[in-house]
């Protein structure tokens, strides 16, 4: 056995301060006992397996290991046996006694798992006696790094990888290309990496707001890089010894400038810096694609390659005449059939070179090829579609599983892309609620992701990573059948300490704000319930809880798509009245707005309030206009009036200043 379990080793002189409230993730079962098991008196180490896999624990470090050299001999003893008692590659069982430890497994997984949850259970120099038996919940239990974004180099992913063999995660998706960056050797094609994998701005957000260049690796200046195909074998290696598999991700056909600009004539118009589409009625796209992915199949040796698939714009395609002409050919009618087709066709290709495709939920189609994987990112209503089509499911969705979102009260963090994810938010997923057990084999597991549009360093990153990611490792090993925060959190609060005692850059937990403070308890006012009438509709994609959303008492948090906010966009959007059932005397209704910048949600330039006996002859009461800035800051605010009114009816206007975007509300108070 190769495990060197590296991260073990260096962190061995670091321990947990207690044992039952340092595990994560939770074992399936655990009985504790009376006693402890001492790592400092004299004890031998047993092996019993055939490829002596105890050869590189961390046991071998303490204090009390008594080699065969030494003199004497000790009656205690800790032994590795082999068993086909588990069936699971990844399960282990556990016995420590006063006098013993034995650690059965059937494969180098669980040998390893089970020595990762030692490692825990040790408290200064004992370890507590205990029986586990313990196996995953899910096949997949990974993470996605962005390495498009920001370039990170070989020796933080072995970092990463290390910190996910310790908390039993087992796959490390690397997005490797999009518009930012492409970060593979391809031999066949030089000038991706020549060229497509150096930009002229080293902060994505200037580049991406700037003229998007790309340049020359010996530019001034320049920023990107890339992974050698003889790095990326290498850390193939290193993740394989630590039972890490890792899966690559090549975009097509969207998310592709750079390759486009690099090679124009694999788009539509053969333009360079005009098209983020390959063109999928070109014979040479084709050719290209299969190509990379020959290269990439020689360096990877895992069964699955991602091939991305999402947000295709299809800008050029229905006037392009090789699109045309293909979809003429194969008696398509819409640009989604020819998207479909070339997905299909790069799926068969990867099956005839016996790799399954992976793809995220857009790619969902009739006849992909069997072993197909679905990665859901969207709404969760995606499932049942992949499902409904006999594919397997890979859960990521962005409520739960984006670690690029703010996980505090964001005028306290660095700035991020948008969103709120709390570790209490992600550690409330629940992968199989809505799921029938019959189809409950297609859900293969649950995927965090760390796109990197906003974090530009190494050190940046982890402190997005943990502890949200302890949580997907919770979940994805233990699968949380019932949830406990509280007992989740102390949990994560002692592996956050252990992590940045360990030179990780964790947040640190133990100073978290949380959400926002409206959404902590609900209020009571005159519109209570009060029926609302939408002048202007509400966007389709933010419609909160329906109708009773402006009001239902509950304010929203951080995140405008947490259902309690509502969204409108276009001229004059916001445009609502409320029934209060009957004429009342008011002094104060106030509104709720939020701003956030990067999504274009920004606070109104005007607000008005007019007041009706009849609910047709208003009468203006209030009118305001407002100065709107960019501040990239997420905030909410209050508009507020105050007087004296007799009235039924409330009508609120609002309207978006200069900078255009959307308006998002999620209470009006009447008082």
């Amino acid at each position: 056995m190769k495990h060197s379990l590296i991260f073990l080793l260096c962190i061995s002189l670091s321990s947990f301060s207690c044992t039952a409230q340092s595990l994560l993730p939770l074992p399936q079962r655990i009985k504790w006992a009376k006693g402890k098991f001492s790592t400092e008196k004299a004890f031998t180490i047993n092996d019993q397996t055939k490829d002596n896999i105890s050869k590189s624990s961390w046991l071998y470090t303490c204090k009390g290991y008594a080699s065969p050299q030494q003199k004497g001999k000790s009656l205690r003893s800790v032994i590795f046996k082999s068993t086909h008692d588990i069936t699971s590659e990844e399960g282990y069982s556990l016995h420590v006694a006063k006098d013993s430890i034995i650690i059965s497994a059937h494969g180098t997984a669980g040998f390893q798992y089970a020595l990762s949850t030692l490692r825990q259970l040790q408290n200064e120099n004992n370890i507590s006696c205990c029986r586990i038996d313990d196996s995953p919940a899910f096949p997949w239990r990974g993470v996605m790094i962005d390495v498009s974004r920001h370039f990170y180099p070989i020796s933080f992913l072995k970092k990463q990888i290390d910190i996910m063999s310790f908390y039993k995660m087992n796959r490390l998706h690397l997005h490797l290309t999009d518009a930012a960056g492409w970060r593979m050797e391809i031999k066949r094609y030089p000038r991706l990496t020549n060229f497509a994998a150096w930009r002229t701005d080293s902060l994505w957000k200037d580049w991406w707001n700037g003229e998007r260049k790309y340049t020359t690796h010996d530019t001034p200046g320049a920023y990107g890089g890339y992974y050698t195909q003889e790095e990326l074998r290498e850390l193939v290696s290193y993740a394989s010894e630590r039972n890490v598999m890792i899966i690559p991700e090549i975009e097509m056909p969207a998310h592709s400038e750079e390759v486009l600009t690099a090679y124009p004539e694999l788009s539509c118009t053969h333009e360079p810096y005009k098209q983020a589409d390959f063109c999928p009625g070109s014979i040479a796209t084709y050719d290209f694609l299969e190509n990379i992915l020959k290269e990439v199949i020689s360096v990877f040796p895992a069964p699955y390659i991602h091939i991305g698939g999402d947000e295709a714009g299809k800008v050029s395609w229905s006037s392009c005449p090789l699109c045309q002409k293909k979809m003429q050919e194969e008696g398509m009618k819409t640009t989604t059939q020819l998207q479909h087709y070339l997905i299909r066709r790069i799926g068969t290709f990867l099956k005839q070179n016996h790799r399954q495709l992976i793809g995220w939920d857009e790619i969902i189609t009739d006849n992909l090829p069997e072993g197909t994987h679905i990665m859901i990112w969207r709404d969760l209503q995606h499932v049942q579609n992949a499902i409904r089509h006999n594919y397997n499911v890979i859960l990521s969705p962005g409520t739960y599983c984006y670690l690029d979102a703010y996980q505090d009260a964001p005028d306290t963090q660095p700035e991020a892309i948008g969103g709120f994810l709390s570790l209490e938010k992600a550690y409330g997923f629940e992968p199989l609620k809505d799921i029938s057990k019959e189809d409950q084999k297609h859900i293969k597991g649950i995927q965090g992701n760390l796109w990197t549009e906003y974090i530009p360093t190494t050190h940046h990153a982890e402190y997005m990573l943990y502890p949200r990611l302890l949580a997907i490792a919770e979940i994805g090993w233990n699968g949380t059948p019932q949830k406990n925060y509280a007992e989740f959190r102390q949990r994560a609060l002692n592996n956050t300490d252990f992590l940045r005692r360990n030179n990780i850059n964790a947040f640190d937990l133990s100073r978290e704000i949380g959400n926002r403070p409206a959404t902590l308890h609900s209020v009571k006012h005159k519109a209570l319930g009060a029926t609302v009438i939408y002048n202007k509709p509400v966007n389709p994609y933010y419609p909160g809880q329906g109708p009773s959303t402006l009001t239902d008492g509950l304010y929203g948090g951080w995140h405008h798509g947490d259902g309690k906010w509502q969204g409108f966009i276009g001229k004059n959007c916001f445009d609502i009245t409320i029934d209060l059932g009957k004429n009342q005397h008011i002094r104060q209704v106030s509104t709720d707005f939020l701003q956030f910048s990067h999504p274009d949600i920004f606070f109104p330039g005007s607000y008005k309030i007019s007041v009706s006996n009849d609910g047709v002859n208003f009468k203006n009461i209030y009118q305001q206009n407002y100065n709107v800035s960019e501040d990239p800051t997420v905030a909410a605010k209050e508009w507020t009036w105050k007087g004296k009114q007799h009235c039924r009816y409330i009508r609120i206007e609002a309207d978006r200043g200069h900078l255009g975007g959307w308006i998002f509300v999620d209470e009006i108070r009447v008082d």
